[in-house]
């Protein structure tokens, strides 16, 4: 797969992320019950938006059309990307 390509999902995985966040972040007020533990998975998306910033860095240094072998980080996006899908 092409950097670029993988730049694409990677956009897609933080949009998804930051729509997850704010959807949590909704229902921590929801229940006194629950608001715990949606607190804990804002902050836990939070942590994973920190990793993909880090992976933007890397990845804009790099040539757009050189490829990208890490197929594990590339499984990684695909999933992030159909966040929005559970989180909501």
């Amino acid at each position: 797969m092409k950097v670029k390509d993988v730049l694409e999902l990677l956009d897609q995985a933080e949009a998804n992320v930051r729509m997850a966040i704010v959807a949590y972040q909704a229902r921590i007020f929801e229940s006194p019950y629950t608001s715990w533990e949606f607190m804990q998975k804002s902050l836990e998306l939070h942590d994973i938006l920190d990793e993909l910033k880090a992976l933007r860095r890397k990845l804009e240094d790099m040539d757009p059309e050189g490829e990208f072998g890490d197929e594990k980080v590339v499984k990684t996006l695909i999933k992030l990307t159909n966040l929005r899908s559970h989180a909501l």
